[in-house]
């Protein structure tokens, strides 16, 4: 799967540079600085339970392929609809209206295939959600940015472009998606069906009604569009930052609360629960046995605290009342994992000693 969606971008791109050489290389190399300042972002938000990387790729890659193949498709079929009735307003309709609609559902297909099986596993926390809806976010504009540049008819076209979507919105469309993340951790708290969907329609109509705004005040003029930036956009992002740092502050509040129980059933000892509490604490561990056995014993290191943390969620899904059949015995795989992490790491040996200092 992730070779086709990549060869999907990867045609795409092609085409794009076939039309417009200059252009599209200019949107390919600016395109790829600015959203990679965005992917690194979100990588750093995922630093206390890191996502499979599979899974990140996958996520990056449906919003470069699949959101914007579907989102182009059904864009042209709703512009003929409305081009046949001929109203004067087609166009400010299916920018503001049309777009977000379909661009937005496009995008949020992908967590709701994240709630599906296995992959469901993944989504312990919210930052877990606003991991992968940013990255799919990241994806679609990656390649919209390169679109909308590279259809620039000439060289100061292009790079105007590439200042206005590039500076003031690289994190735009993450943001949009951030919403219909919400609804999807909202839902995954709740048994009701009704509920669920009721959270999941919620978190959708947020995005559609921010990337309406956006589109909306650009159709409208440049004061409109910078009032709504200003007044609108910098507000949310900047909540935005907050809950994914918070929640990632409670990810480690999860962890922390679960250790003693860790201790007492003999799966950690009392001596690793000290610098299995925070991020700081575990980097100094890692780089105390990097230090003593190379990169190798870093490694193992850091994997065996990655799987105690996998445990730690589990048992706090159990905990919140959400313990079927199915979790629990997942929470014995999970043990099990970090028995098995236990007998790959030997570095673990030479951290008997290392007590890392109390969380403040």
């Amino acid at each position: 799967m992730l070779i086709l969606l990549g060869i999907l971008a990867g045609l795409i791109v092609i085409g794009l540079t076939a039309l417009n050489p200059v252009g599209a290389s200019i949107g390919f190399v600016l395109s790829g600085v600015a959203i990679g300042v965005v992917v690194f972002a979100y990588i750093w938000l995922d630093r206390w339970e890191p996502e499979p990387p599979r899974l990140l790729i996958f996520a990056f890659l449906w919003g470069a392929s699949v959101a914007v193949i579907l989102s182009v498709i059904i864009g042209l079929f709703l512009d003929a609809l409305i081009s046949q009735g001929g109203s004067e307003d087609s166009s400010w309709v299916s920018i503001a209206i049309g777009a977000p609609v379909i661009e937005e559902a496009a995008k949020g297909a992908f967590l709701l295939l994240m709630m599906t099986g296995r992959r469901r596993n993944e989504l312990n926390s919210l930052t877990d959600c606003l991991v992968y809806a940013g990255l799919v976010g990241a994806g679609f504009a990656w390649l919209e940015d390169i679109l909308y540049i590279a259809g620039g008819e000439t060289l100061g076209d292009s790079l105007l472009t590439a200042g206005v979507r590039l500076v003031m919105g690289p994190f735009a469309h993450s943001l949009f998606t951030t919403m219909f993340a919400l609804g999807v951790w909202f839902a995954l708290h709740n048994r009701n069906p009704v509920a669920k969907s009721f959270y999941i329609l919620l978190g959708y109509a947020g995005a559609v009604i921010m990337h309406g705004l956006w589109n909306g005040s650009s159709v409208i003029g440049p004061e409109t569009y910078l009032a709504v930036y200003v007044f609108w956009m910098v507000p949310v992002f900047v909540f935005a930052i907050v809950l994914g740092v918070r929640s990632r502050k409670k990810e480690q509040r999860v962890v922390a609360e679960k250790l003693p129980g860790m201790v007492a059933a003999q799966l950690v000892t009392p001596s690793e629960a000290t610098w299995l509490n925070s991020i700081k604490n575990r980097k100094l561990a890692i780089a105390h046995a990097r230090r003593s056995g190379g990169k190798p014993a870093g490694k193992a290191v850091k994997a065996f605290a990655a799987q105690v943390v996998e445990l730690a969620f589990v048992r706090d899904r159990i905990d919140r009342g959400f313990g079927d059949a199915r979790v629990y015995a997942m929470q014995t795989e999970e043990a099990n994992a970090v028995h098995v992490a236990r007998m790959q790491t030997p570095a673990l040996a030479g951290l008997a000693g290392f007590h890392a200092p109390p969380v403040r």
